[in-house]
Parts: C-alpha cells; structure tokens; sequence
C-alpha cells in the first residue's frame, strides 16, 4: 500500500482532509488500515458502506450465504437482481462502485472456531454484525486473543446497541455483558421477533462511526460503555460496563483458553441435541402418506398470512398453554416455526407437560419453502 495519497483521492476525500484533526495525514492513516467485518446483513451492509466510502484502504468481509429477498428491507448492500446469489459476490460489485481505490477481500465461508484466528490476524479491527450467538462469542474471543479491538452492535426489533469490546485496551469483552450462552430459542432472532429496517442502518452506521475514530485515534471511544438506542422514544442511553474480575477470558483466573470452547463450538440451531426432530424431506413423505397426526405452527399470525403449510395449525407459541387441553396426546405431534428456534421451545414445553408423540421440524418453514422447485 502506497505512502501518499493520489490527486483522486484527495479529491475524493477533500471533505475529510479540511476538518481539523483529520486532514491528509489522518486520510492516509485510514487508507493504510484494514477492517474485518463479519456478516454483510443488517448490520455489515450500512457499516461496509461509509467505511468503503471514508477510504478505509482493506476491508474483509466474511458471509457464507445467499441474497434472499427477506433480505432486502434492511441489507442495503444487495439488491433485486443478486437474488438467489452470493452475498459475497453483491457486496463486491457494490462497494467497487463506492469506492475503487480500496482493496476487498472475500471470505465466503462461515467463521467458525477452526478458521477464525487466520481470518482475523491480519486486520486493525473487527467489526461484528453477525446475527447469532455463537458467532458474537467467537468474534469476541478472537479479537480478544489476537489482541484486536472488537465493534460490536446487536438489534432487535426497535432496539440497538453498540459497544467497543477491547479489553487490551483496558476495557471490558463481550463475556463481560454476556457470561453465559443464553438457553436455545430464549432469545429470538431478526428472522422470528422482526426488525425495522431503518435500524440496523442506524446502529451499523454507528459502528462504522466508531471504527473509523479508533483508526483515527480521534474523539472519546465508548469502552466500558454500552449505548442502547431506542427508535420509538428516539431516545439513547448509555449504561457503563465494567471489566468482570471473575469473566472466564478476560478475568483475574480465565478458564477461557482458546476459540475453539462450549459457547463458540454449539450449533446455530436452536434446537436441543436431545430433542426428537425431522428434517423438512421427511415432513413432505410424512404428509403425503396417512398421516393422522396434528401439525402445528408455532409463529405469528402475520408471519402465517404470509407462508403457510397447507394441513398446519396456527398456535402461536405464546398461547400454547391455553390449548394443552384442546392437543390430541394419543396422537404425534410435530411442530414448526420460521427457522426451528420457538418450535424448540414449543417441543420442550409439551414434553414437559406430558405429551410423548412430539417432534420438532427442523429448519422449519424456511428449510421447507427452499425444497420447493
């Protein structure tokens, strides 16, 4: 990477070189730092978008999956036409068009405890948007390891946050906020509580924000702090966060040694490695043969006027225990969602009530609508 900054760049960026603090030094600075981000869905695609566009010289970004059109009331990165292709390949060709001057690096993989420390060495920062537990725990862990700062944002319907996790740097890490890996299906995810689109603009923007002064070594970094935005009172509050002296990584006597642990090695399912379940293959020949069992839909009545299986019974998971009474126990019972999370909670809520014929569908309604032709 060069030591100077072209007529085009600064021209490009002329907006940045005239503030004060900043200048062509701190542009340069910026072209001579590296960014990973993980994910390029809610979160990664506002947050890859100004940081492609404020010069950031290196940007990484990791995602195994596919543009699906769920995808794009929030994944500003990806449009109509990548549909059905890698999300990889769409963010690519779009921020080459914010920004030809910067270099990208693909990693269409999955991050996981096996690849994490490779993928990761080489970058200034981390920046975390990915949208599962065991991923924030790992993307945590890495940095913390490798010893670099991690920015971190999480949404959830009308709700964000953010917070930079660097304990090197003197603050707290994730396990400081989080000790312990939440139960399967406590904490529901974009794809089964909703978002509003706008905000995970908002919130990766912010974390964009952030990185960009860590690179710049500019303004008070929020370490030890959490900030929560709420979109119906448009309203931000700041709670501070303490490094926890007795946190399994970053503590006085760690028992976290490595990033490959229980919270980064479970599985993203929901479901219990215990709990009886079929796969949505089997659901279609179980269906299509006597079946004489009940299937039920644990979702939202909006989410059932939007995909339905045709025989399915809508008991939204919340009202389960009103219709105990009313649920055949001489008979099987299976039981779908929108991706496996509150059906296996659903599951375990009938096992324990007595029923014995209860099966979970895995991958649920999604599993299901991606079989079809």
């Amino acid at each position: 990477m060069t030591d100077s900054l072209s007529p085009a760049e600064l021209l490009r960026y002329s907006r940045h070189v005239m503030i004060p603090g900043i200048g062509s030094e701190g542009q340069l600075r910026l072209k001579q730092s590296s960014v990973l981000l993980i994910g390029t869905g809610g979160l990664g695609s506002p947050a890859a978008l100004y940081l492609a566009a404020a010069g950031i010289g290196r940007i990484g970004l990791v995602d195994p999956d596919i543009v699906d059109r769920s995808n794009l009331q929030r994944q500003i990165l990806h449009g109509e036409s990548w549909i059905g292709k890698s999300k990889l390949d769409s963010a690519r060709h779009r921020l080459a068009e914010i920004n030809p001057h910067i270099l990208l690096e693909t990693h269409p993989t999955r991050f996981t405890p096996e690849n994490a420390m490779e993928i990761a060495a080489d970058y200034d920062v981390i920046l975390d948007g990915c949208d599962n537990f065991p991923t924030r725990f790992l993307t945590n862990d890495t940095a913390f390891f490798l010893k670099k700062p991690l920015v971190y944002g999480a949404i959830h319907r009308f709700e964000g946050q953010l917070g930079l996790f660097a304990p090197h740097l003197g603050g707290p890490c994730y396990r400081c906020l989080l000790p312990e890996m939440p139960d399967p299906g406590a904490v529901p995810s974009c794809a089964e509580a909703g978002v509003l689109g706008v905000l995970p603009g908002i919130i990766g923007s912010l974390q964009a924000m952030e990185t960009i002064k860590l690179l710049l070594d500019i303004g008070n970094l929020p370490l030890g702090k959490l900030t929560i935005y709420d979109a119906l009172r448009t309203s931000f509050r700041t709670i501070g966060l303490r490094r926890d002296p007795s946190c399994r990584l970053c503590g006085e006597n760690p028992s976290i040694h490595s990033v490959s642990n229980p919270e980064t090695t479970t599985t993203h399912s929901c479901s219990s490695d215990s709990m009886d379940s079929i796969t949505t293959s089997e659901l279609r020949t179980i269906l299509a043969g006597s079946f004489q069992g009940i299937l039920i839909d644990v979702r939202e009545p909006d989410e059932y006027e939007i995909s339905r299986i045709e025989c399915s019974r809508l008991i939204p998971l919340n009202t389960l225990p009103e219709h105990l009474t009313s649920l055949p126990r001489d008979r099987e019972i299976l039981v779908h969602c929108k991706a496996g999370g509150r059906s296996a909670r659903a599951v375990q809520f009938l096992l324990e009530n007595g029923f014995t014929q209860v099966k979970n569908v895995s991958g649920g309604i999604d599993a299901w609508l991606a079989e079809e032709p």
